[in-house]
């Protein structure tokens, strides 16, 4: 039975506590922290909660581990590589992403944030 709800949830893309870790990529922690700095700015109660509302994000409760883990992945070379790529991009004038202006973002990461409170 336990294995039929595995498959299943697999199946569906549900996840199962046991069957579910966090991964973090390295290039998107890169592009989420520099795009967070902008959050801040537009939204002061966002500063300082930045790992939060990274995992807030994925629907993950901040533990020391997974702090630890954030906090290794900034120190990595892809981490590092990705986000001078993004910076020396923007400062050529490079154009962000068009898929969602950045308040739209901000204002759903904020929300997630408060929902991960309660």
């Amino acid at each position: 039975m336990a294995i039929r709800l595995r498959l299943l949830a697999l199946t569906f893309g549900l996840a199962l506590p046991a069957a579910h870790a966090l991964t973090i990529d390295a290039k998107g922690l890169a592009r989420y922290d520099i795009s967070y700095v902008q959050c801040e700015a537009q939204f002061p109660d966002l500063q300082g909660k930045r790992d939060d509302a990274y995992l807030a994000m994925w629907r993950t409760r901040p533990t020391p581990e997974l702090r630890n883990e954030l906090a290794a992945t900034r120190k990595g070379s892809a981490y590092r590589a990705e986000r001078k790529r993004v910076l020396d991009a923007t400062a050529k004038g490079a154009a962000p992403a068009a898929s969602s202006p950045i308040g739209q973002q901000c204002q759903a990461l904020r929300s997630e944030l408060q929902r991960a409170k309660t």
